[in-house]
Parts: structure tokens; sequence; C-alpha cells
């Protein structure tokens, strides 16, 4: 089927209607992106539960780990259930997580509402719009995906300061039941209109900006090629660094550089728009150039930030906001390269069951990043020691995505010339 199908989208022809998505998939990448402001309802739960900082942080590692955990589980029920019933589903136990939550008077049920119920909703819905999206835009794959995944990277930029209003006005318990209640309405709402596109749709500028269509063949098992490898690897180093950065960007500011703690704070902002703002631009590189071009690109950007702050002096606030601004951008590009190039190495029909395989690196990323960075704090007394082993990692990286970090050669020698990259 191609372009000159009657195919209709919202109304229109489905060569323009197909950018409805993006804008769709942000919202709903915006609503599940608020596990990112967790922060704002710290304080508040901390002196109406009398919880300690490690203990309330307790529902948002939670919420990482079941993220993580269900992107995979996700991946594998789509074909069986569709992209409109799955997200519906994530979109619903977001809800339910927040207003079950909001009833907490203990911080293990808080962990278990918000952390394990919300986490499963939020990892379920998350691989469904960058789906819907790729499978839209076959001719522009990177830039659709990171343009929808911006949703995700801003969410905290905007749902922070209007969960903070709210508790400000209402309390956080109310907060959490409103926000429940109004995540579950805009997610579910939006599910029920996405669709992928019929079999074989095509744009028809595709077929005028690629008149002679490579030759096209995947690995017969993901998990058996070379090139899975070496796409989980990059990534799980990609999101240790970035992940490790993040986590300590505002005590590294407080106490290396000594900068004021509300500078600190809203220096936060800065890094966010630069980790939002990056998807996009990887997604469109990752259209244009070979994956590990990219991914040594994107380390070599991350060694340079490293090198920026293991010689930071106190008082180099400018030194101090770029290197933190490359290790945020740098993150956000690795959120739009892997699923990118998921869907140019292995088959894009079995995408979401791919991606989430995939996607195990960014939790095992953030695992031993979160709890590497606070080991050689404790061991140390300084945060300038972690950039030692994130530098380390990102020359790993390099020589990592230049060895495998290449599509698998086809068993047909008369394929091999157009699938090797």
């Amino acid at each position: 089927m191609n372009s000159s199908s009657p195919v209709k989208l919202f109304g229109m022809s489905a060569e323009r209607g197909r950018w409805l998505f993006i804008p769709l998939g942000m919202i709903v990448l915006l609503c599940l992106g608020t596990v990112y402001s967790w922060s704002v309802f710290r304080k508040p739960l901390e002196n109406d539960m009398g919880l300690g900082a490690t203990a309330s942080l307790l529902p948002y590692t939670f919420a990482l780990v079941f993220y993580a955990t269900f992107v995979s589980v996700a991946g594998f029920y789509t074909a069986r259930l569709g992209v409109r019933r799955v997200t519906a589903i994530g979109g619903m136990f977001v809800g339910l997580g927040y207003v079950l939550a909001s009833f907490s008077t203990h911080i293990l049920t808080m962990t278990l509402t918000y952390g394990v119920i919300a986490g499963t909703g939020v990892g379920t819905a998350y691989g469904m719009p960058m789906l819907v999206a790729a499978r839209w835009f076959p001719d522009r794959k990177g830039l659709a995906v990171g343009l929808t995944i911006v949703g995700f990277g801003l969410s905290p930029i905007i749902t922070a300061p209007l969960a903070n209003s709210l508790i400000m006005a209402y309390g956080v318990r109310p907060t959490l039941r409103m926000m429940g209640i109004v995540f579950t309405l805009i997610v579910v709402g939006i599910a029920l209109i996405l669709k992928l596109p019929p079999t074989d749709w095509q744009p028809s500028q595709k077929a005028t900006t690629q008149t002679i269509q490579p030759i096209q063949s995947y690995p017969s098992s993901m998990v058996k090629s070379r090139s899975f490898y070496g796409l989980w690897i990059c990534y799980a180093i990609g999101t240790l660094i970035g992940l490790s950065a993040i986590g300590i960007s505002s005590p590294v500011g407080e106490e290396i550089i000594r900068i004021d703690p509300v500078l600190a704070a809203s220096s936060v902002s800065l890094f966010a728009l630069f980790n939002g703002g990056s998807r996009p631009l990887f997604g469109w590189l990752s259209d244009r150039f070979k994956p590990h071009y990219v991914a040594i690109g994107s380390y070599s950007l991350a060694l340079v930030a490293c090198i920026m702050m293991l010689n930071a002096q106190e008082g180099q606030v400018a030194t101090y906001l770029v290197a933190f601004c490359i290790f945020w951008f740098c993150l956000g590009g690795w959120l739009a390269i892997a699923p990118t190039t998921t869907l140019r190495f292995f088959d894009p029909d079995n995408y979401a069951r791919n991606y989430g395989i995939v996607f195990t690196a960014y939790g095992v990323g953030a695992l031993l990043g979160t709890l590497a960075t606070g080991r050689i704090r404790d061991w140390f007394g300084t945060y300038t020691f972690a950039f030692y082993p994130m530098a380390f990692l990102a020359i790993v990286g390099i020589g990592v995505a230049s060895l495998m970090l290449r599509r698998d050669r086809s068993p047909d020698p008369q394929l091999s010339s157009h699938v090797l990259e």
C-alpha cells in the first residue's frame, strides 16, 4: 500500500494527519515523565510522614526500577494487545498509583503504590508513542522518535512547578490525587486514537527521495547478533555516565564549585532543556549518519565534560554549567540513539519487543550509576573522583562503538554490501 491509497487520519490525508501523532505522543510522555519530579513531593512527605531523606527516596527508586522493567515486559504484549490497549493500561496504572499513593500513611505503602504501581504504568505505556511515531515515519524514524520523546525529557520543567503550585495551594495528598485522575484521563483519552499504519504503508516522499531502496536484511534472532550486544553495551555506558552526572548535579555545584544552593537547584532547569532538546537532534543525526559515528560523538562530548570537571575549581561556575549541560545533553541523546538504532538494525515489525530488551541497558545503567557515585563520595569525601571512572567509561564506549555498533553482515553475499554498516 502506498500513499495513493485512501488512508485517512483525523479527517485528512495520512501524509498530513500522521504529524498529529507526534504532539499526542509528547503529551503522553509528558504525563509519564512526571516520575522525574518526585523531588517536589519529597519534602512535604518527609514532614507529613516523619521520613528521613533515604526513606523518602524509596518510592522514586522503585518507580525507576519498575519503569525500566516494564518497558521490556510491555514489548512482548504489544503485538497481541495493540498499542491502544497497552497505552491505556499503562495510563490507568499510572493514575491508580498516584491516587492510591495519596491515601498512603506509611512509606512501604507509598513505595508499593507510587513506586511499584505507578512505575509499572510508566514502563508499560512508555514505548507506545515512539512505536506509533516510528511506524508512521519510516522516512524520518530518528527525527520522529526524537521529537516524541522530548515530552518525557522536558516533563520536569512543566510538571514540577505545576505540582509545587498545587501542593502550596491544596497540600501534597490532594495534589497526588488530582494528578492521578488527570493523567488517567489524558493518557487513556489519547490511547483511544493511537493507531499504527496499514502494513507496508509508505509516505510519498520516500519514493521521491530514495528512488533506489537498499535491500534490507535483519538478524533472525536479535539477541544472537553482535550488533545487539554492541548497542546494549553502548546504551548501558551512555546511560550510566549520564545518570551518574544527573544524580549529582546539584551536590557537585554546591560542594565543588561552592555556588549558592538555590542557583544549584535552579540550574537543573537549564540542564533539563539540554536533555530534552538533544533528543530530536540526535534522532535527526541517527537518520543521517551511521550509529557508531553518532555514539562516538556523544562519548567524546562526555569525555570533554569529565575533563572539565576534573579540573574545575571553586568559583568556576561557567565550567560547571557547560560540563553538566553536556552530560544532560548526551543522556538525552542516547534516549534517541538507542530506539533509532534498534529500528535500523533489527526488524521494525518487532520494534516494541526488541526495544524493550535493549532498554534493559537503561535499567542497569541507572542502578549502577546512582550506586557508584554515592559510594565514591563516601569513600573519597568528594564527587571529583566520580569523573575518573566516567571518563574511562567514555573511552571504553568509543572503542565498543567503533568495533561492535555496526549492523551484522548478512549471510547472503549479495546483501552484505547493503547491510554492513
